[in-house]
């Protein structure tokens, strides 16, 4: 249903391809979650936002959708405009996503978990903004106190093993890569790629908000190790979906909007302004 006041929440997590398989938060049956509300659809500058979910963890108000607000017949910047766009009418500080990625380290192996700590931008998705005139220094891209905050939820609640830093090459999608795609994110740094983080992390940044992720290896990229299934790939989106929504859900209910992590000053007024 089209609402047209979007409610003020302060936190927000992006659902990916781990967790589209549950209904989340609600699988979890959590004490101290209450869901408000359900299907929300907001009419948006680039259209009708994705439905979202809105509901409480204690006193913290937590907006929520599935698989990055993706969906077809809307491109993938028009879908995270949209997403971004309720965040920011509804004052979201704190963004949480997680996400599947491809192995290009070859220390990497599938079920194990990674909170990037940089990013290469490959995708063709440019000049996705919501209008706002700033200067957006991204020498942070990550906040660390929301990727501590993850990195101590996954303690235990990981399927595998933890890696608390590396670099995810983003691509466009929506097919994979080819071999001589990923030898040459390889050779310029990248340990994993995906198709999500970027725009989502300028987006973050231009709202003023923090964001950080936490990211599932699904397969070895083309070339690396061997070969990946089709059927492995859904084997561990559903195996391990209960997993990564509940480190989220853990992560979420340890941050606060007052953390002073220095995020919100890499965003600065435009220098290039016309004279009048």
């Amino acid at each position: 249903m089209t609402q047209h006041k979007v409610p003020q929440a302060g936190f927000a997590i992006i659902g990916g391809s781990s967790t589209f398989s549950l209904d989340f938060p609600a699988a979890l049956k959590a004490p101290h979650v209450q869901i408000i509300a359900e299907n929300l659809v907001f009419p948006t500058p680039y259209g009708d936002s994705p439905p979202l979910k809105l509901f409480a963890l204690g006193d913290k108000q937590i907006l929520t959708v599935k698989m990055h607000g993706w969906r077809r017949g809307v491109s993938r910047a028009d879908a995270s405009r949209q997403l971004f766009w309720v965040f920011r009418e509804a004052g979201v500080k704190k963004i949480l996503a997680e996400g599947g990625v491809g192995a290009i380290n070859h220390l990497l192996e599938p079920r194990d978990l990674i909170t990037p700590t940089d990013y290469l931008d490959f995708s063709m998705r440019k000049d996705v903004g919501l209008g706002g005139e700033y200067l957006l220094t991204m020498r942070q891209p990550v906040c660390p106190h929301l990727r501590q905050a993850l990195l101590n939820a996954a303690r235990g609640r990981a399927p595998g093993r933890i890696f608390k830093r590396g670099i995810y090459a983003v691509t466009d999608g929506r097919h994979f890569e080819s071999p001589a795609e990923i030898n040459m994110l390889r050779q310029l740094g990248a340990d994993m790629v995906g198709q999500s983080m970027c725009p989502e992390v300028y987006l973050a940044r231009e709202i003023g908000a923090c964001y950080a992720r936490i990211d599932m290896v699904t397969n070895y990229a083309e070339g690396v190790v061997r070969n990946w299934e089709h059927r492995e790939l859904a084997d561990i989106f559903y195996q391990e979906a209960f997993s990564i929504a509940g480190i989220l859900l853990a992560a979420t209910g340890t941050v606060t909007t007052s953390q002073d992590c220095g995020c919100p000053q890499l965003r600065h007024s435009t220098l290039l302004r016309e004279e009048p």
